[in-house]
């Protein structure tokens, strides 16, 4: 048997796609289902019926012993409550038990689960539904149904329903807008996303040295390393033995659910590393992801490695976020954000890119919201990730184009397609339509559009249903004012360059990273919402509220228990790492001053002087613990939500900042002998 065949095996055999449905369900069954899937309407019970057997004679075939419905609870994690197949049958038997019942729906605890209020401790009961657009799978012997996850009143409690219902709204409103652009095929509209996966892998003995690793996903403090990223040779560099097994394991690994890994190499930082899968339907492309980080972090175990998601392990290098690659294309294979050779004559795709670029525009707020979290508030900036102010790059030739149809002039195209390298035995290379722009938040890459901003650890669901949404909401308008117009085509070259004349603020093909860039954002009107304290109130203004619950992603209810859960959580975390670091300095760093300071005896001259600096530090570390504490018991002291966010967003983090700048300093002039903690060279470049 040849090695493709083996892998032709393996791909997707934990997956109940249609390929294995085909021999567990009958042809009719799988007809209907596919037309429920198309049309977004309820499954009859005969069908559900044959679908679940279906499930668990596959599953039971497969080894399985329980199954789960597997679900997205909004602290950003997947859950699962395992059920076993096996049923007792009298004293002496028993029976396999999968029904359509299990098969549609579940009963998790909903008080346990962030809710925002929608949920007290005594009102437990949720429920969870089966989402039949995902396949199911088959993880540690247990067949996971994905599912969405509601309260008993019928509350959204989880991530994917938010973003099935932002897929629908676009759905509508493209189709809408196709027909009355003389498209009379196309069916239906879905959005694709690939999410760029950025992590860190560290050897994991010296991970469990680390409470902050341990506890919370980042160094809380550490000395820079001699060598960091200054040679630039770590990026797309060798890939070492230990990280070579890493990767085909996880390859191999995800390969059986159907994921594969279109690339995969160094990253910038030492020890960084990044996985970019392909492109597929956004409410399945948000599964793997979720998938994708759990199985990174298994996989890693088996290593004796440590796989770090947070954006931003280690200060000093690059941070890893999750760029979000966005595009949305008709049933019928054409991807509506293609320009074509000629994209000034290309109406549909200047309509839908003039669309997007109001809504971005209009609801910067909204994206920015959708990225803003302590984690990522370490990150965003610097080092490769956007800057915080909101803004796209649609490169040179496609802002020449924009800028001719608000003159309302001709466009002349004058882009080298082709770039000659030199040499005539070389090829020549054709040349994409953008350049790339690292400092982007939103970024056109030829035909489709690159949200930078959203962190390693983080689920996609919530930036992809923001730029679902939007679109659909400019769709919607634009749709409305053309089924007015008398003369459509004129109105349609009206509203593109009403659109593009109006929103033309919000393009910027600069450095994002430059501080004349600041200046030049506010003098635009551009908002710098630079940390997440600073977001969180944007989420609940009137714009944004209506934009949600008029396009059916939430109810009023709904936003407001986000918004109190993206503010505990800020909280939550900013409190978690102030008290993990007061631990470390209490119980590590203190003693190593105290008895590097009792090693230095003697009367030479730099005994002294270190004796004086390390003892002088000491002191000013002890006073920067006994204020961090002081914080954190004001913290504990406030009750308003309001006023422990302003204590955790300004006093906390600042007291922190200050114990890691002290404590670094003495990690620079103790003895190795007496750190008490794995310092950045050993961390970053031990494997």
């Amino acid at each position: 048997m040849s090695i493709r065949t083996n892998e032709n095996e393996r791909f997707g055999s934990n997956l109940f796609h249609e390929k294995a449905m085909k021999q567990y369900i009958s042809e009719g069954t799988l007809a209907v289902w596919r037309e429920c899937v198309r049309t977004r309407t309820v499954l009859p019970e005969k069908i559900a019926d044959d679908i679940a057997d279906g499930m668990k004679r596959w599953a039971l075939d497969k080894g399985a012993t329980h199954y789960t419905h597997w679900f997205q609870p909004l602290n950003g994690e997947t859950a699962e409550k395992h059920e076993g197949f096996l049923i007792p049958d009298g004293r002496d038997g028993f029976r396999m038990e999968f029904s359509r019942k299990e098969l549609l729906q579940g009963e998790p605890d909903a008080s346990s689960f962030p809710s925002g209020g929608l949920r007290s401790t005594f009102e437990a009961r949720g429920y969870s539904a089966w989402d039949p657009t995902s396949y199911a799978f088959i993880k540690d012997k247990v067949l996971c149904i994905p599912t969405v996850f509601c309260t008993y009143s019928g509350e959204v409690l989880d991530k994917k329903t938010p973003l099935l219902r932002s897929g629908d709204a676009l759905n509508r409103q493209a189709v809408r807008i196709l027909r009355l652009l003389g498209d009379g095929q196309t069916e239906s509209v879905t959005v694709n996303v690939g999410a760029e996966q950025e992590y860190f892998l560290i050897p994991k003995p010296l991970f469990q040295q680390r409470e902050d690793l341990r506890l919370c996903g980042r160094t809380l403090f550490g000395a820079d390393a001699p060598k960091k990223q200054e040679l630039e040779d770590h990026y797309y560099g060798q890939i070492k033995p230990e990280i070579t097994a890493f990767m085909q394991d996880l390859n191999e690994e995800l390969w059986t659910l159907g994921i594969c890994a279109k690339t995969e190499h160094n990253e910038v930082a030492p020890a960084q590393y990044e996985m970019a899968p392909f492109f597929s339907d956004a409410n399945i492309a948000n599964d793997q992801n979720q998938l994708t980080m759990e199985i990174m972090k298994r996989v890693a175990d088996r290593h004796d490695l440590v796989c770090l998601l947070h954006e931003k392990p280690f200060a000093g290098v690059n941070g890893s976020g999750k760029h979000v690659n966005w595009s949305v294309g008709t049933d019928r294979g054409e991807n509506l954000f293609s320009p074509g050779t000629t994209p000034a004559d290309n109406t549909r795709f200047l309509l839908f890119l003039a669309a997007f670029i109001k809504g971005v525009d209009e609801y910067a707020s909204l994206l920015r919201c959708s990225a803003a979290y302590a984690g990522n508030d370490q990150r965003l900036g610097g080092n490769e990730a956007p800057p915080a102010i909101i803004s796209i790059f649609v490169g040179s030739e496609l802002e020449a184009v924009i800028d001719s149809i608000i003159r309302d002039e001709p466009y002349v195209d004058q882009t080298d397609r082709f770039l000659t390298v030199g040499k005539d035995v070389l090829l020549q290379l054709s040349k994409d339509n953008t350049d790339r722009n690292r400092t982007s938040p939103v970024a056109f890459t030829g035909n489709k559009f690159e949200f930078r901003m959203p962190g390693s650890s983080q689920s996609i669901a919530m930036p992809v249903t923001y730029l679902n949404t939007i679109l659909a909401q400019e769709l919607k308008e634009c749709a409305d004012r053309l089924e007015g117009a008398e003369d459509r085509p004129q109105a349609l070259r009206s509203l593109i360059r009403e659109m593009l004349s109006e929103h033309r603020r919000i393009l910027f093909n600069g450095n994002g990273y430059d501080q004349s860039w600041i200046a030049e954002a506010e003098r635009r009107g551009l908002k710098n919402l630079r940390n997440t304290a600073e977001t969180i109130p944007e989420f609940v203004n009137e714009k944004n509220v209506r934009l949600l619950t008029e396009n059916g992603i939430y109810s009023l209810k709904e936003i407001e228990s986000r918004n109190e859960i993206h503010l505990e959580s800020y909280c939550g975390t900013t409190v978690i790492e102030a008290r993990t670091l007061l631990e470390m300095i209490r119980k590590g760093i203190f003693g190593a001053v105290s008895a590097f300071l009792s090693s230095l005896g003697g009367d030479f001259y730099f005994e002294k002087e270190l004796t004086k600096k390390a003892g002088s530090l000491g002191n000013d570390l002890l006073q920067a613990a006994e204020d961090l504490e002081e914080a954190l018991a004001e913290y504990d002291a406030a009750a308003d939500p309001e006023a422990r966010l302003k204590i955790a967003s300004e006093k906390l983090t600042a007291r922190m900042a200050e114990c890691r700048r002290i404590a670094d300093l003495l990690e620079k002039i103790i003895d190795a002998r007496f750190w008490p903690y794995p310092n950045y060279t050993q961390l970053m470049f031990t494997i």
